[in-house]
Parts: C-alpha cells; sequence; structure tokens
C-alpha cells in the first residue's frame, strides 16, 4: 500500500465512492489516512458527503468550507498541499473528472514525483457516454495523464448501472477493460462491485478473485 493513493476518472466514473472506501479499508487496516477533495469539476457529489462516516472510521477529511453547499469555487484546500508534502501521513486524494480537473493535480505532481510512492488509479465506467469503449477511454487516460503531469498505475473497472447494476452489467465490460490494459500497457488492478453481486454464484470464476466491494 503507497503513502499516497489517487483516484481520477471520467464525470460518473464513481471515482470518489471508491476513494471513500478506499480510505476507509486503509483505516480498517491500522493506518492514520486523510482523504483531499480535489475534485474542483463536480461541485454535487462530494468526498464531503460521506464525512460523518469518514470520521467515525477515523479518517480525517480534508475539504474546503462552503463544500456541499451554494457555492462552488473551484480552489484547492490549503490542507491538501501539507497532506502531499508530509511524508509521515497517508493519503487518498479525490481528483477531478476530466483533463480540467487533472489540472488541480499538476501542482502537486513535482513532490509526488520526488517521492514516488504513490499509485494512481484510473476508474473507468464502460456504461458512461464519453467512455463507452477502450479507445474512447484510452483517449480520457491519456488526457488525464498529460494535464496531471503523472502516469497511471492501474486500471479499476467500475462500470455499473448505479441500482441497475446486475452481474452481466460488469462482466460484460470485462473485454473492453482488458483492450484498455493491452492499449495502456496499465494492469487491471480491481473490478468493484456491490457486496450482493460481487459474492453471487453466476460471477464467472475467472473473475471472482478480481471483484472486490
Amino acid at each position: 500500500m503507497k503513502r499516497l493513493t489517487l483516484f481520477l476518472g471520467h464525470y460518473g466514473s464513481g471515482k470518489t465512492n471508491l476513494a471513500v472506501n478506499w480510505a476507509m479499508n486503509m483505516a480498517k487496516s491500522g493506518k492514520s489516512v486523510e482523504i483531499a477533495d480535489l475534485d474542483i469539476v463536480n461541485p454535487y457529489f462530494r468526498t464531503k458527503d460521506s464525512q460523518k462516516e469518514l470520521e467515525a472510521a477515523g479518517v480525517k477529511v480534508i475539504a474546503l468550507p462552503f463544500a456541499n453547499s451554494s457555492v462552488d469555487l473551484p480552489s484547492i484546500p490549503s490542507e491538501a498541499y501539507a497532506l502531499v508534502e508530509d511524508k509521515s501521513r497517508y493519503g487518498v486524494l479525490d481528483i477531478g473528472g476530466d483533463e480540467r480537473g487533472a489540472y488541480a493535480l499538476g501542482r502537486f505532481s513535482p513532490y509526488i514525483r520526488e517521492e514516488d510512492n504513490y499509485d494512481m488509479f484510473y476508474v473507468v465506467n464502460f456504461h458512461r457516454p464519453l467512455t463507452r469503449n477502450a479507445e474512447d477511454a484510452y483517449y480520457c487516460m491519456k488526457e488525464i495523464e498529460v494535464a496531471s503531469g503523472l502516469v497511471f498505475t492501474g486500471i479499476v473497472n467500475n462500470s455499473n448501472l448505479g441500482a441497475e447494476t446486475t452481474v452481466e452489467t460488469i462482466t460484460e465490460t470485462y473485454g473492453e477493460a482488458d483492450k484498455l490494459s493491452k492499449l495502456s500497457g496499465i494492469p487491471i488492478v480491481a473490478v468493484t462491485a456491490e457486496k450482493s453481486i460481487a459474492t453471487s454464484d453466476m460471477v464467472p470464476l475467472n473473475l471472482q478473485k478480481r471483484i472486490f466491494d
């Protein structure tokens, strides 16, 4: 587990939900962890939405004081700089949904590259309009890398249809995820699903070890 874990992906990929769950699981493993909301693109679903649950799990939330209000200013919480620069702290970073959001990460990238103790996960939902296939998802991935000044270390297939998600919703996209991995040279590190789906007997054997709740 690296000191910093970054989650990026196009709008609607589900990266914020993943970042929140990742931080809570880090805390369960005994790590002292903080999560920073650096999403300047989408003010409507924020890490701060889960602040009570995160703090109950022992995770400190770094977010602007007016998050979840009618005020929408594209700025970065000052505490996020300290989190990136202080090598004694574990951090999870939730980054904006496209190359515009990734520019916010660019100001931190020199420190992150110098320390070289990070994972940057590309979260993809192949059921979203702009990432329907591997080629479109790859184009989005490269835009984010250029804007952020960092390279992805892993792909998370988070394909879902919200409450309508089934086992087939996920498994039918695995071919595109595999193709994206081959196009980019970046490994698939996880397939995500809600617990009821992840534990279903309908999950193919070759996927059971790659799905986590």
